[in-house]
Formats: structure tokens, sequence, C-alpha cells
């Protein structure tokens, strides 16, 4: 093993790759003993063929997958040697034809020749334990995984490349040499700090805290790149919702028609949105009704809008305002919302005024005028600023969200422990907890649990 030894002696496989008809497949296998996995039902083919115990690293041969003696595909394996791999262990993989039957017939091959199905993130979670990637970097790789946008992909790539571990990684080492400080002076009991050492340590703690501020208000937009908005399209029945969300989506998804009440159910689609994933929910037209399917679609339609972060108001531009939208304005009135103006192609009618605060734009869902206003209005209401490759590069999740609040109520109050004299101990405490937090963030610090539920996450070959 190039003498490297992996965390794990048991040797995994999985398929990589989606199932489904496709030319190509990949089957993984990794472990101490994955060459010699892969050697019990790999058998090479030509005048030089070899087996792949003697291959070099990073060398692939044509041959075939046999199980009981019998051909179950032409495939070639590729062997990579501990630990230039993604797991740092001794990886085979296995490029056999697509589809379900052939794919699975070779996994299977593999697992009787001794390996054991993986769990979902697991070779990803072996990375992370051999310490070729940290935490933060593991998550990464889902996030590239789930990419809805380019904008997406590029903070997750950032993310994978180590910039929010490097910018964590000298968070820490700063807490560290505060505490190393602090610990120092409690080790000699009858020194007291004097008043410039301990203004110098509240000014370093006073500039840590500065540092996860900064990344804390990163937390908003990087939800939004990895989980999307969702948006719902409300409004009384054919104001337009149905052809507005054809045209945010550029094709025909939901039915159109002039009769009232077409939507009985809520339609979901996700659409890039000046770099943003939207996720569109067109929902069933909200009136009084007496049957029983419109009036599930209704109550669905007020479901959907009380999770989505943004609500889009559809109105009939060409019609006076009837009394069932001024209802709906007070319904939703505590609700983030744009007011859509629609069938802008047909001459207007008088339009009462309508609640503040709310972005108005006037479109057309049957021509598609005003629709890159809409788009414009929706990025700047769920946004702060510019939206560019350079504002992603660090993005944290939910997770480091949670651990950097942490850090920052043990940092701020080891900060009011040593302004306040209140015995170093107290202050060193707290400052093990923000060093303990911010480590979560990378994986220097973390509970089974913890990895448990970031790799469970994972599809299964990743």
């Amino acid at each position: 093993m190039n003498g490297f030894t992996p965390m794990h002696e048991d040797t995994i496989a999985a398929i990589t790759t989606p199932l489904g008809e496709a030319g190509v497949a990949v089957i993984r296998v990794s472990g101490s003993h994955a060459v010699e996995v892969a050697d019990g039902c790999f058998k090479a083919a030509g005048k030089h063929a070899s087996t792949l115990s003697l291959t070099p690293s990073h060398t692939v041969l044509y041959g075939h997958i046999l199980r009981n003696e019998r051909r179950v595909d032409e495939v070639l394996a590729t062997v990579m040697r501990a630990p230039r791999t993604y797991t740092r262990e001794d990886v085979v993989e296995i490029s056999c034809h697509g589809g379900i039957t052939a794919t699975k017939s070779v996994l299977d091959a593999l697992l009787a020749a001794g390996a054991r199905l993986a769990q979902p993130g697991e070779f990803t979670k072996r990375a992370f334990l051999n310490g070729r990637i940290d935490l933060a970097q593991a998550e990464a790789v889902a996030d590239i995984i789930h990419a809805r946008t380019e904008l997406a992909l590029a903070a997750a790539e950032q993310q994978l490349q180590g910039t929010l571990s490097s910018h964590i990684g000298a968070l820490r080492d700063e807490l560290i040499r505060i505490l190393a400080h602090i610990e120092a002076h409690i080790d000699f009991p009858d020194e007291d700090i004097d008043p410039d050492t301990q203004s110098e340590l509240c000014g370093k703690i006073r500039i840590a805290t500065q540092s996860m501020r900064k990344l804390l208000a990163t937390s908003d937009e990087g939800q939004i790149l990895r989980k999307g908005v969702r948006a719902s399209i409300l409004g009384r029945p054919n104001v337009g919702k149905s052809s507005l969300l054809n045209q945010l989506l550029g094709r025909d998804r939901a039915i159109v028609s002039p009769t009232p009440g077409t939507t009985r159910d809520t339609i979901e689609e996700t659409a890039n949105v000046r770099g943003i994933p939207v996720i569109f929910i067109d929902t069933a037209g909200l009136r009084e009704s007496s049957e029983a399917i419109e009036v599930e679609g209704i109550k669905r339609s007020r479901d959907s809008a009380l999770k989505s972060e943004v609500l889009l108001h559809v109105l009939d531009a060409s019609e006076p305002l009837p009394p069932e939208d001024v209802m709906l304005f007070k319904e939703f009135q505590n609700r983030k919302r744009v007011f859509v103006l629609n069938k802008n192609d047909l001459p207007p009618a008088s339009m009462p005024e309508l609640p503040a605060n709310c972005p108005v734009v006037r479109l057309s869902a049957l021509t598609g005028t005003g629709i890159d206003d809409l788009k414009d209005t929706l990025k700047q209401l769920v946004w702060r600023g510019e939206i560019s490759v350079e504002a992603t590069e660090i993005m944290i999740n939910s997770r480091h969200q949670e651990a950097l609040n942490r850090a920052m109520e043990g940092a701020e109050a080891s900060l009011v422990s040593l302004q306040l004299s209140a015995g170093l101990e107290v202050t060193a405490m707290e400052l093990r907890i923000a060093v303990n937090a911010v480590g979560e963030i990378v994986g220097k610090t973390s509970t089974e649990d913890i990895l448990d539920s970031i790799f469970s996450q994972f599809c299964i070959g990743k």
C-alpha cells in the first residue's frame, strides 16, 4: 500500500453512475482488498493479458467480468493504488455497459468476490476519515452533485477547493492561540494578567467574532443556492397563472385553458432565474367553491403559500379589481410578495392603489413581454448585492451556521469574562466552546452522529 494504512479493512463496492439505459456505467470498488476482490471476477483479454494485482497504478485493462465461469460483461478495469485515489485506499473502477441488468450483474459479481455494498456517501466518508478532504469539502461534493445553476456549482467548487476551509482554519488557529495565552496565565496564578495584555487579547477576540459575523452573513445566500427559493404563483382563476409558469420555464408545463379551475393541484418546477434556482409552484385559483376536488386544490394552494419564501400574486390588469383580490391582499399581507399585473397586451382597466412596500411588475404571460422585469425583481427581492462567481467564494450552509452561532456565543462570553476579570478559567472555558464549535465545520471535532447525518444524505456510489 506504498506505506499508507487505510482507516478501514473491509472493501466496499457500488454503482457510481445513475441507473438506467446508458452507453457506459461505472462501478467503484474501494478498500484494502479492492484489487484482490476485482481480480476475483475480472479476466483480462489479449496477448499480453495480466491480472489486476500485477498492474501498475492508474492503468486501464480490457477484459471481462466473470461469475461462475460465465461472462457477465465486457469491461474496462482501472486500477488506482493508495494513496493517490479518491478515498486514499486502493480503488478499482469497472466501466461496463450501461443498463440496469448489465450494471447490476457486474456489481453482483464483485459482491460475490468479497466486497460489500457501500452505504450512502461511504466513499466520500472514507476520503474524509483518511484525511484527503475535510468535512466542509465533503459536503461540497454533495452540493456539486445537486447544483441546479452554474452559480450554485461555482460556490460548491470553491468549497471543494478549500476556500471556506482556509478561512475556518485561520479562525480556529487564532482562537487556539488566544486560548493558549489565557491558559498560560492560568498556570501561573500568582501573576495577574497586565492591562495591556488584557486589552490586546480582547482586541483579538473582537477580530475573531467579526470574522464569524462575516461568515454568518453568507448563510442566506448559501441556502438559496443550495436549496433554491420557493415562489408560489397565486391568484383568482383565469388571471394567467399557468401561462406565467410556462413563460418563466420557457416551455409548456402547465395546461392553459379559458375554463376556470383547470389547475386542480400544485405543479412544481425549478428554473434558473439570474443564477438563482427558483422553485415555481403553479396553484389552483383561489375562489369559493363547492366542488370537492377544487376545494382540496385551493387548500393545497394556501398550504404552498405558507411554505414559500416569495408569493407572485397575479392580477388581471384588463379588468377592474374584484373584492376577492382585496381579500387576498389582507390574507397574505405579511408575506414577501410581488404583484404581477398580467394581460398587459390588453387595454388596461382602472387599478386601485396596491399595498405599499411590494414591487409591482406589468407583463403579458401571453407574449412574454415583461418576464425579464419579473426575473430582475425576484432576484432583487431574495439576494443582496450582485450575483457573481466572486460573490459565491465563501457561502456557509445551515450546519456551519449553527456551529458558528455557538462559536459566537462562546467567543462573546469569553470577551465579557475577560473584560470584567471574572476569572481566566471562565474565559478559557468559553473559548474552548468556540474552538470546538468552529472545528466542527471542518471535522476537527465531530461526533459519529454528525458524520452519519451528513453522509446519509449522499447517494449510494458517492
